[in-house]
């Protein structure tokens, strides 16, 4: 017979946030944002500069107390509990503090001390693809092997929860890959993460959820297609010789947007669509060299944001800070759930 107890393990939340609030002095970085996360899951934080992502984590490591609202990460309070939640949790900052005269294995070395139930220091070298670099001083590390490093100690020994706060700034391409994969891995062997990153090809890669935060505000959340519904499919080409803008054509009803020589339009049915546009070109014996097609990206999104407005767009209802997101239990930014 299963107890009470245990059921009520299993249903606890990795990462629960409520009606959370921080100000520093007369700003505040976070404005009643609620959201959860899932054992096992992978939710990404995005925002621009100055959303609030980097202070929801430090909340969420207890490095600062809330002003308002309340944070559970394993159904602990970070900060009130702050030792018990540190032995549970790795935490990768945008800044870490190493010593540049040390060897990359001479600070793993060194973390390995203090730190319980750690891994091998060849283990956790080869997990972050820095064997090779092992006997090289940190002080003569790229920005991203010093990334790499970041990560090796934020996952020396295995983390239930694990907090990426830009993890892969400064890498290269490969590196960047291979960073993704560890991260995948980690997941697979049960490790909960909590991601910041400005890559919105590194969410659309890792993520189960999405939650986008704008101005300390949550105003969205869910999976990419979920917060990507109904924003509809761009056809884009450059206009053909010859023809201005004033005589692009009505296509289901809406207008073509123009910049830079290309029109853009944003359909529901492609298909139709597409169809029309032929046709209008047909119709003036011109060619429409270089169209695509494509599906509405996490890029939009942003550019719709209240701050990053761009002339003719203009961010749903459903999507502004305060609005009610169809689907959700949250109290403030509800989840957006596909229609």
């Amino acid at each position: 017979m299963t107890s009470d107890k245990g059921l009520s393990a299993r249903r606890e939340k990795a990462v629960e946030v409520h009606r959370l609030h921080h100000r520093h002095g007369d700003h505040e970085a976070v404005r009643g944002i609620s959201f959860s996360v899932q054992h096992g899951e992978l939710l990404a934080l995005l925002g621009t500069n100055g959303a609030g992502k980097t202070t929801t984590l430090e909340l969420l490591q207890g490095y600062r107390p809330p002003t308002a609202g309340t944070v559970r990460v394993l159904g602990l309070d970070p900060y009130a509990q702050g030792a018990a939640v540190r032995r549970r949790t790795g935490m990768m900052l945008q800044e870490g503090g190493f010593f540049r005269d040390l060897t990359v294995r001479e600070t793993i070395d060194a973390w390995r001390t203090f730190t319980t139930g750690a891994r091998p220091a060849g283990e956790a070298l080869e997990l972050v693809g820095l064997t090779d670099r092992a006997r090289t001083r940190v002080g003569q590390l790229s920005g991203g092997e010093r990334r790499r490093l970041d990560l090796a100690l934020a996952v020396l020994r295995t983390p239930e929860v694990l907090f990426l706060d830009e993890p892969t700034t400064g890498m290269d391409l490969q590196a960047r890959q291979a960073t993704w994969q560890t991260v995948r891995d980690l997941r697979a062997a049960g490790t909960t993460v909590l991601l910041t990153t400005h890559y919105l090809e590194e969410a659309q890669q890792l993520a189960d959820r999405v939650a986008i935060l704008d101005r300390g505000r949550l105003t969205a959340l869910g999976t990419v297609a979920e917060v990507l519904s109904g924003r509809g499919t761009r056809i884009t080409f450059p206009l053909p010789a010859g023809v201005g803008a004033d005589r692009l054509p009505l296509v289901l009803g809406g207008h073509a947007r123009v910049a830079a020589g290309t029109a853009e339009y944003t359909v529901e049915r492609t298909g139709p669509a597409l169809a029309a546009l032929h046709g209008w070109a047909a119709g003036l014996a011109v060619e429409l060299d270089g169209l695509e097609v494509r599906g509405a990206s996490l890029e939009d999104v942003f550019l719709e944001l209240p701050g990053l407005e761009l002339p003719g767009t203009k961010l749903p209802e459903t999507a502004r800070p305060g609005a009610e997101l169809p689907g959700a239990e949250l109290p403030e930014a509800r989840e957006v759930s596909a229609r």
